[in-house]
């Protein structure tokens, strides 16, 4: 079983709509696969929003601990409030944790002589196992407010590659989050290979080098996709000047096309939408080269001659 990981250095590239093409390519396209589906992108994931996904599993996510002071057990030593890096503990005379502030980390109740104070764990979000035309979808909710450290995005990964196991899928999909942070360096635990979806701007750019150097230095293979390639000429060549520079195979250049928006309007991935346009074109050229690199080409041109 292969992992892909769908991945961008910032947010609006176009990650979503890809892996939706991808979802629906791999079920019923020209290179179809049977595949697991997940949604990593746990802060803002919309996946769902396109796959129309019927839940069958909700299970809750419980993430980091919120420290209690018991005001009968509390001597308003101060221990606490010295201890605190966060200042999550104003002065007394009395002492209260402030909830928006408290990180967790249970300094204070170490500190504390009386044992007045208590680690409560606190429901982040939720996670799900759904079932969608495209296959199963592994995705997850947080709770607002919740900080996403990571945990999440291996929870709902670990599951999905768990179904896939199970049931001799050959690859994974997952949309990840974007950026280079503690939940990207979870999603790319174990991946096979990160595709990584740039977008012509200066920004787009520079932080798609930024996750280029991210994946290389986990050592995950990286294919790159320019979205909406034709909108800044400039910037798109230099993106095809730094593939050339690092070796990195450019897989695709998706014009822009409002064809994309279209079908995001009506809860369709674009290929199957409008499956003639240029921009589903390209994507499925993009997800044909993603199959071969994955070595999983063989397999589907065997399926079709038999």
């Amino acid at each position: 079983m292969k992992q892909l990981v769908i991945l961008s250095g910032k947010g609006g590239t176009g990650k979503t709509s890809l892996a939706a093409a991808f979802a629906h390519l791999a079920h019923n396209g020209p290179a179809s696969v049977r595949a697991v589906l997940a949604d990593a992108d746990v802060d803002a994931a919309n996946l769902e929003l396109v796959l129309h996904p019927e839940r069958l599993e909700i299970h809750d996510f419980i993430g980091g601990s919120l420290a209690v002071i018991d005001p009968q057990l509390c001597q308003a030593c101060g221990n606490c409030e010295t201890a605190c890096r966060f200042d999550a503990i104003p002065p007394g005379p009395t002492y209260q944790v402030d909830a928006a502030a408290c990180e967790g980390c249970a300094a204070c109740a170490y500190q504390c002589p009386e044992e007045a104070i208590r680690m409560e764990p606190q429901l982040a979000g939720q996670w799900y196992r759904s079932e969608t035309r495209y296959g199963s979808l592994f995705h997850a909710d947080l709770k607002p407010a919740q900080e996403n450290s990571g945990k999440l995005v291996t929870l709902v990964k670990q599951q999905a590659r768990l179904a896939a196991l199970d049931g001799d899928y050959p690859i994974l999909i997952v949309d990840g989050p974007p950026g280079i942070g503690c939940p990207v360096i979870s999603v790319l635990s174990g991946a096979d290979l990160a595709l990584v979806v740039a977008e012509p701007t200066a920004a787009g750019v520079h932080d798609m080098q930024r996750i280029v150097e991210t994946a290389a230095h986990f050592r995950i293979p990286v294919l790159v996709c320019v979205n909406k390639a034709d909108l800044y000429p400039e910037d798109t060549r230099q993106i095809e000047a730094f593939c050339r520079a690092r070796g990195l195979e450019l897989v695709g250049s998706v014009p822009f096309d409002e064809t994309v928006t279209r079908s995001m309007r009506n809860g369709e991935p674009v290929t199957a939408y409008s499956p003639d346009s240029s921009v589903s074109r390209e994507i499925i050229t993009v997800w044909k080269n993603i199959a071969k690199t994955l070595e999983i080409l063989p397999a589907i041109e065997e399926k079709e001659t038999a």
